[in-house]
């Protein structure tokens, strides 16, 4: 067994543009006298490695600690790609995560240089997909995102963005990337994980 950690490190993650970054701030120091370290920090929910709810688009959606875990832990597909992801490519990965192990073409993650385009976006919706990852900071275009976000998000597909996944190739892993439990929030940060078989 191999685990592939998948996630950005906080203080020096990847941000969209516009997003506020994280920052740490030092409260208590064993170094300065106190009695032991203590550290505060403040961040966006979609900093870094990141999980995107319903809610994050669509008015009245799921909030991050409504979806179910099951979407964010179980089998994962990581396919390779590079550019635009159009519908007839989405389509070749569902069909290829399906032959590899019916069961991880739920959770399909993209390896390399990715946007979703909004056709793409439209075929894994319609296929059953529960999550989708990326590369990115945001699964559609960068100076656009909204369409595609409203797309998976209105059908019930939640996104982890921001993954990290150089160190592993195309295949079926076991994912983990249970967001923290922020009620009523829009999206969370997580820790996400891949187990390799």
């Amino acid at each position: 067994m191999k685990i592939y950690d998948i996630s950005q490190e906080v203080f020096g993650c990847g941000v969209y543009p516009g997003d506020p970054a994280p920052r740490r701030e030092t409260l208590f120091s064993i170094e300065k006298g106190d009695a032991c370290n203590l550290t505060a920090f403040s961040m966006c929910a979609h900093n870094g490695t990141h999980v995107d709810a319903p809610l994050h688009f669509i008015n009245g959606g799921k909030s991050v600690d409504a979806v179910p875990l099951e979407a964010f832990v179980g089998k994962a597909f990581v396919a390779d790609h590079h550019g635009t992801v159009t519908g007839t490519d989405a389509a070749r990965i569902i069909r290829k995560a399906e032959k590899a192990d019916p069961e991880c073409a739920e959770r399909i993650l993209i390896r390399g240089d990715a946007e979703v385009s909004a056709d793409a976006a439209s075929v894994f919706a319609a296929s059953g997909v529960v999550l989708l990852g990326n590369e990115s900071q945001t699964v559609g275009p960068e100076d656009g995102p909204a369409a595609v976000h409203r797309i998976l998000l209105g059908a019930g597909v939640v996104l982890l963005e921001g993954i990290r996944l150089a160190e592993t190739g195309e295949g079926v892993y076991f994912l983990n990337a249970a967001p923290l439990n922020l009620a009523g929030a829009d999206g969370a940060p997580c820790r996400a994980i891949l187990i390799g078989f």
